[in-house]
């Protein structure tokens, strides 16, 4: 009976699944803990070499946005007046040192010379001559001519010497004049806001051309006074003009002397004009600093003018 009640009665057995071994250990909970610790250490010593990286760039090296590409601008003016005859120059054309810009109308220049050269040689034949006849006289004997017939000849070719002179500096003042109708570059450089045109008429001390020495560009950055310790001449310099994103390489050259003072202006009796108004925050003057340029990047025009920052690196090489 025992046995039958065994084989008729039906095994229970275990339905629930048996567990999968893990793929991985997981780490203990106190590990997972320290991950978020770590990761904001990490972004608090990024955080404090990027504040350090900017307090150096911004704060411990001089720089100032206030910058200006600055060139000496050669203004070129005749020396003799006549009309504009050749013009072969165009607005923002670049001109070698020696080539014409300007020929002024030289006929009477030149006539003007012939003049001058038929003087001249006439006073020089004159000359001559009143040295001969004072010669002529000083080897006579006094029986037949006088001590002040002598001495009235060699009187006479003195002055006829200084009037030869004069005749001749008078031909190469001449000269001169006929070269000075043709005007040619003094410098390298860029002709800048013509206005002259053929067929106008030139006078001395009036300018007909203007020109930017393409040899003589710098930058002038205007750095607050409490930045001028830090300044040495010699300090490199790093520049980027508005609208280039290239860094011009200069190093700094000098610094300014002396700014104006407001306060310093005489007033109508003579002393100084002092404003009475003054507040308690005292803004720092702009001091020029001239940044001489070492290299120009590929691709960056200078133009005088221009907007520049300016930053200063004493720290690194002197030149």
């Amino acid at each position: 009976m025992a046995d039958t009640d065994l084989r008729t009665r039906p095994i229970a057995r275990d339905t629930r699944p048996a567990p999968l071994p893990p793929a991985d250990e997981a780490p203990p909970p106190s590990r997972l803990r320290a991950v978020p610790f770590l990761v904001t250490g990490i972004v608090v010593v990024l955080a404090g070499l990027a504040l350090w990286a900017m307090w150096g760039s911004y704060v411990a090296a001089p720089w100032t946005r206030d910058g200006r590409v600055r060139a000496y601008v050669v203004t070129v003016t005749p020396e003799v007046s006549g009309r504009i005859v050749d013009l072969p120059v165009k607005d923002n054309q670049f001109v070698h040192k020696g080539d014409l810009l300007v020929a002024i109308d030289p006929s009477d220049y030149a006539i003007a010379v012939e003049n001058a050269d038929a003087a001249a040689a006439r006073a020089n034949a004159a000359a001559e001559n009143a040295q001969r006849e004072a010669q002529r006289r000083e080897q006579l004997s006094d029986l037949s001519t006088s001590l002040e017939e002598r001495q009235t000849f060699a009187s006479n070719a003195i002055s006829a010497s200084a009037q030869q002179r004069q005749a001749v500096a008078a031909l190469a003042q001449a000269r001169v004049n006929l070269e000075r109708a043709t005007i040619r570059s003094p410098v390298d450089g860029w002709v800048t806001n013509l206005q002259s045109q053929l067929g106008d008429y030139a006078s001395p001390g009036h300018s007909v051309i203007s020109l930017v020495d393409a040899n003589s560009y710098w930058i002038d950055g205007y750095f607050e006074e409490t930045a001028l310790a830090a300044l040495r001449p010699g300090d490199h310099a790093k520049v980027r003009l508005m609208g280039y994103n290239a860094l011009i390489a200069g190093h700094v050259g000098s610094v300014a002397r002396g700014i104006t003072v407001s306060n310093a202006t005489p007033g109508q009796s003579g002393l100084a004009d002092v404003n009475p108004i003054f507040t308690w925050v005292r803004l720092a003057q702009r001091v020029p600093v001239r940044i001489e340029i070492d290299t120009v990047p590929d691709g960056v025009t200078l133009v005088a003018g221009q907007t520049a920052t300016v930053q200063i690196d004493p720290s690194g090489p002197r030149r």
